[in-house]
């Protein structure tokens, strides 16, 4: 697929429906029987579908701080603090998904669990580390503590669903687990190899790496806060790659993946 600036804005800009899809979902979790869910389950994804709406409204890029559109809501700083809050939620949500299938059957497991959302705490300390010290390597660090937290995810799901006794009320959801993981972990590492080829390529072109310090500190914060370039240029945004990250995490797979879950559970 041949990928320009004009091609990619499109497609930046075809996440808008996301946030109808995100919005839809929101509403759903307000006004229906979902909305007596357990609410460890409904407020991680109702924070997910209020933000996923958002960044699908005001994608940004984090690397190089480029934005779809030059306006304070498309802030990096902002939109960093909301994704860490989505974040550990989310992974918090999934970890309680599993404890609550394993019902105590397998004690390591709750604690693989537990290490799910420790691993995804690390990873929003690599990727404020990146943003406010402009240490772009730390993103490789934040991705693989993804993989580290989906293969976590997975191995879970597979041990439950190979010698769990007590889990056939939620059997969709350990599936759609291991068919998640057999899919993502690949793309993942892929995405990895992406980062550090880039990562790569631009120490080779900068020579000039400011050592951490509290005034390398100020700058990035300020940059976070105020500085946006607005571009679609594709390679600004990851490509291909990113492109997919986009559309499967804010717009389409995880929004509806959470609310699957919430609603099994409304209806069980």
């Amino acid at each position: 697929m041949l990928l320009n600036s004009t091609t990619y804005k499109y497609f930046l800009w075809s996440l808008k429906l996301g946030a109808i899809i995100n919005i839809y979902f929101l509403l759903q979790t307000i006004e229906t029987k979902i909305a007596d869910v357990d609410p460890f389950l409904l407020i991680p994804a109702q924070i997910l579908f209020f933000v996923s709406a958002y960044r699908c409204l005001f994608p940004v890029g984090y690397v190089k701080n480029i934005v779809l559109h030059d306006t304070i809501f498309s802030s990096i700083f902002l939109t960093r603090l909301l994704a860490t809050f989505v974040e550990i939620t989310y992974i918090y949500m999934f970890s309680y998904v599993l404890r609550i299938v394993n019902v105590g059957e397998f004690i390591l497991l709750d604690m693989l669990s537990w290490i799910m959302v420790i691993q995804v705490t690390v990873s929003q300390g690599f990727v404020w580390g990146a943003i406010l010290f402009e240490r772009e390597k730390y993103y490789y660090f934040e991705e693989f503590g993804w993989a580290i937290i989906f293969a976590l995810n997975t191995f879970i799901s597979l041990i439950i669903f190979l010698y769990g006794n007590s889990y056939d009320q939620y059997k969709i959801l350990i599936q759609l687990n291991l068919i998640f993981g057999a899919l993502y972990l690949p793309w993942q590492f892929i995405h990895l190899r992406s980062i550090s080829s880039r990562v790569s390529k631009n120490i080779l072109l900068d020579n000039k790496i400011e050592e951490v310090s509290y005034k390398l500190f100020i700058i990035g914060l300020k940059k976070s806060l105020f500085y946006r370039e607005q571009t679609s240029k594709p390679d600004a945004w990851g490509g291909l790659v990113g492109l997919t990250w986009m559309l499967n995490y804010w717009a389409t797979l995880i929004p509806v993946w959470l609310y699957f879950i919430i609603y099994t559970f409304a209806s069980s």
